[in-house]
């Protein structure tokens, strides 16, 4: 945490602006970013060595991000908002505390399909939510696609998180765009009927219950596969040692992506130095070290990949636009509660 920024208090949402607009610097920007620090600071670190800009970083969860900005209103002292998922990006779009951004850079660095049309938000880096499956347990031969785990032969062999995880909302999201909601509400109950037990803990969580022998197959991040298996924790390596990585849906429209990403805030007071960190971001640098020490794939290809993620092979990411997984939440999050998926 860096000078007058370092106060969030997650539980507290009525904020106050702290620092007058005449102590506002021209030479830094202000994040307000939903992910770890250790997962960010070190771009933010060689961006301020390589221009100057002092970047002041404050860290908090997705939710409380958004409702903070949106109590700060225009007097909020936030420059960039830095967070996970498109859903959580349209978010923050709809409601009011972003603006656009008209960057060249932006543009021919980040395709289309990973960045808001009317540049409001743009992903920085991908993650891939593909099956994984406990070796031994399952024959790859046997997988296809995510509209594939609602048949009974997978009664009690799956793991998945929560309906209230942004995460499968958007995977749910992205069905609906590709199957329809009549289609995609069937595939749920059959998924829900298919459940080890009931939905509980996060991402991890689904990779070592699949190691622990308590179902088959988990639906995940790679990214926290990668974390787990490049991580100090002996025994997070072991349980991701157990598992392996198929990209489903291979033979239509791909397997489901996300990103985090970042956006212009609507009370930006430093825009150009906020855009200028914005575009070193999406650079070829920076995303190489997503790719090379943060466990997610580059926005683009044509970057290395670290050998982790090189060893799970190409896959065919489904190239719908992000944009819809936000547009289609309220529609994904009513389905899933209709198919009692918990």
């Amino acid at each position: 945490m860096h000078k007058h920024l370092n106060w969030l208090i997650p539980a507290a949402l009525a904020f106050t602006l702290a620092v007058p607009p005449a102590l506002w610097a021209a030479d830094e920007v202000n994040l307000y970013s939903a992910r770890k620090e250790d997962l960010i600071k070190p771009l933010l670190d060689r961006f301020t060595e390589q221009t100057g800009i002092r970047v002041n970083l404050v860290t908090g969860k997705a939710d409380e991000l958004l409702k903070r900005l949106q109590s700060e209103g225009i007097n909020s002292p936030a420059d960039l908002l830095l967070t996970v998922d498109a859903g959580n990006l349209h978010r923050a779009k709809e409601a009011g505390v972003t603006q656009a951004v008209g960057s060249e850079a932006l543009a021919a660095a980040i395709p289309a399909a990973y960045r808001d049309p009317e540049g409001h938000w743009f992903g920085l880096s991908l993650r891939s939510r593909p099956i994984l499956y406990v070796d031994g347990k399952v024959d790859p031969s046997e997988l296809s696609t995510y509209e594939d785990l609602a048949d009974p032969k997978w009664k009690g062999r799956i793991c998945i998180r929560s309906s209230d995880n942004i995460y499968n909302q958007s995977m749910v999201a992205s069905m609906i765009a590709a199957d329809g909601v009549e289609a995609v509400e069937g595939w749920a109950k059959g998924l829900v009927a298919n459940l080890a037990r009931p939905p509980k803990g996060g991402d991890r969580d689904q990779i070592s219950a699949g190691a622990a022998g308590q179902c088959d197959i988990a639906i995940a991040n790679t990214y926290y596969l990668a974390a787990m298996l490049t991580g100090s924790d002996p025994a997070d390596r072991a349980a991701a040692e157990k598992l392996r990585v198929f990209w489903p849906n291979q033979d239509g429209r791909g397997t489901h992506v996300n990103v985090s990403g970042a956006a212009l805030t609507q009370s930006a007071k430093h825009r150009d130095p906020a855009v200028r960190l914005l575009e070193f971001l999406a650079s070829d640098a920076s995303q190489e070290w997503y790719a090379q020490t943060n466990g997610e794939y580059p926005v683009r290809p044509g970057i290395p990949l670290s050998a982790t993620l090189a060893a799970w092979g190409d896959y065919k990411a489904d190239d719908i636009n992000l944009s819809r997984l936000g547009e289609l939440n309220a529609e994904a999050v009513r389905l899933m509660d209709r198919a009692g998926w918990k």
